[in-house]
């Protein structure tokens, strides 16, 4: 049997040669006094973001910077309840149908000029459903009408009852933007994306390509008193070693999941002075997966891609890819997504079975020789595309594997011009939400990396979408997604492979950092640096 141990996935990291680089990278961190207010909080940000407004990117670095300029209506707490953001209350009418939001008042954008519903109602009625693929996917089915009723009053009526609504007004999935900078603009095109402007707590300062990020103190924010600190610094530095040591050193106070090598997070956790948690991603429940482009061979046909599925030890990927910080997926949900089916029937890893499939699927794969197109994740996401390499070439494949920036995966993947590729995403805690838009025919897109982008279509699994998105009856959901889940995972919709886990580090000294359902992509509005 072919397949990759412990020891040849791991990579020691070249920590001497690490640390020498990091003064060329590192932006100026500024003067970190451990007071309540005051600072400088320098952090990463893997890979750079390819633009800073998550409206018309919702990559995950771009949530990460986007989410301290911009805001949404509301945000959630870890056990998904709908908090106070842009709006300070909100109601529904008893048929589902009309969402009334009163804003909150005193609110600026970083211009000078007044947020009011007419922003709201501009984002959410215009700017929106054109250019955030995952969210216009719901706007244009369900919004009847966006109106301000007044400068403080927002109206949303739907064409129908759609109860996931309400978990959509955080700051990655509906950020507000400014009307006056875009009506009537080429939205994607704006200059305004340059120097992205928002109401959030800190306001774009400057951003050096390949170095640094650096957002400043908002001084007219909205909520009085806040932020505490002065200064954020997310700095680039691709080398996942030197991020390790960038850390190690106390040059940055924060690491995301994904910063550094998970074989690190072991030995920088047990660092005096460090804390750990895994919480504030209750929302996201990120899902690791492998795209196979359906629309040529080896891939379209469905027994190629059962194959595939079987070639792949996914215990393997979360214990020696992974280093534990994930466990195999067992289809399409994440298991804390609602209406996750435990039942929904596997792929175990059977390299015999993979063979006799591609036998019986009457196709000469090694005439198709395919590209893996790489990520910018690190570490962990190389191995991982080299052992599915070596894992595939065992059942017959001619594979390759292709590098790429995140601006030009999430270009290629776009437009589909990829063979295979590896990425995760965001389920946003109900179906209807973060699961739904990969999968639906009506969302083979192209302008997003997270839409149908494999070309998958199955009419019957449009109707339960529509089935299950639509009702208010949780049994009839269930349902729906439990035989969704069915269908999608037995024709490898897409190749599940890890609901993975995302561990925060960061200094003892640094407080308020993980407080909702959104962790590290909030405002970081009260977040300080504490006397030491």
């Amino acid at each position: 049997m072919s397949s990759l141990s412990l020891s040849s996935l791991r990579t020691v990291p070249a920590l001497a040669f690490a640390a020498a680089l990091l003064s060329a990278t590192l932006a100026p961190a500024g003067n970190a006094h451990a007071q309540t207010r005051g600072g400088t909080l320098s952090a990463i940000v893997q890979p750079e973001p390819p633009v800073l407004v998550s409206a018309i990117n919702s990559q995950a670095p771009t949530q990460y910077v986007a989410g301290k300029i911009y805001q949404g209506l509301l945000t959630y707490s870890p056990d998904l309840k709908p908090q106070p953001e842009l709006a300070k209350s909100w109601t529904i009418s008893p048929d589902g149908l009309t969402y009334t939001f009163e804003l909150q008042s005193g609110v600026k954008w970083h211009d000078g000029k007044p947020f009011t519903a007419a922003d709201a109602a501009f984002t959410i009625g215009q700017l929106l459903p054109e250019v955030h693929v995952r969210t216009r996917a719901v706007l244009n089915k369900y919004v009847a009408s966006v109106r301000a009723v007044s400068a403080s009053t927002l109206e949303i009526k739907l064409k129908e009852p759609f109860p996931p609504f309400i978990m959509m007004f955080e700051v990655g999935t509906m950020p507000m933007m400014p009307k006056h900078l875009y009506e009537g603009t080429d939205y994607r095109k704006n200059p305004a994306n340059q120097t992205p402007v928002g109401t959030g707590p800190f306001m774009f300062k400057e951003w050096k390509k390949g170095a640094y990020i650096k957002l400043v103190r908002n001084p007219n924010y909205w909520k009085k008193g806040l932020p505490y600190l002065d200064e954020l610094v997310f700095n680039v530095i691709p080398d996942s070693a030197s991020r390790a040591v960038a850390f190690e050193r106390g040059d940055v106070q924060v690491l995301r999941g994904g910063d550094v090598d998970n074989v690190d997070v072991k030995r920088l956790r047990a660092i005096s002075g460090v804390e750990y948690t895994t919480k504030g991603w209750e929302l996201f429940s990120p899902m690791a997966y492998l795209i196979l482009n359906q629309r040529k061979p080896p891939f379209d046909n469905v027994k190629v891609r059962q194959a595939a599925m079987h070639a792949l030890n996914r215990k393997l990927i979360a214990e020696n890819i992974f280093f534990g910080l994930g466990k195999p997926a067992t289809g399409p949900f994440t298991s804390n997504t609602l209406f996750y089916d435990k039942n929904t029937p596997t792929f175990d890893f059977n390299l015999k079975k993979a063979r006799e499939l591609v036998k019986e699927s009457g196709v000469d794969v090694a005439k198709y020789p395919v590209k893996i197109l790489s990520t910018s994740y690190g570490a962990n996401w190389d191995r991982l595309d080299e052992y599915i390499k070596q894992m595939l070439e065992s059942i017959g494949l001619k594979v390759s594997i292709e590098s790429s920036d995140a601006g030009s995966w999430s270009g290629r993947v776009s437009n589909w011009d990829f063979d295979m590729t590896v990425t995760f995403a965001y389920q946003y805690g109900d179906p209807a939400l973060g699961v739904e838009r990969f999968y639906r025919s009506s969302n083979i897109v192209k302008g997003s990396p997270f839409a149908n982008v494999q070309g998958y279509n199955n009419p019957k699994v449009d109707q339960l979408w529509m089935r299950g998105g639509s009702t208010q009856v949780a049994a009839e959901r269930q349902s729906a997604y439990s035989e969704i889940q069915k269908l999608l995972t037995s024709e490898v919709a897409n190749a599940n492979l890890l609901e993975m886990e995302f561990p925060t580090l960061y200094r003892a000294n640094v407080k308020n950092l993980v407080t909702t359902a959104i962790g590290l992509n909030e405002s970081f509005d009260k977040v300080y640096i504490d006397k030491k």
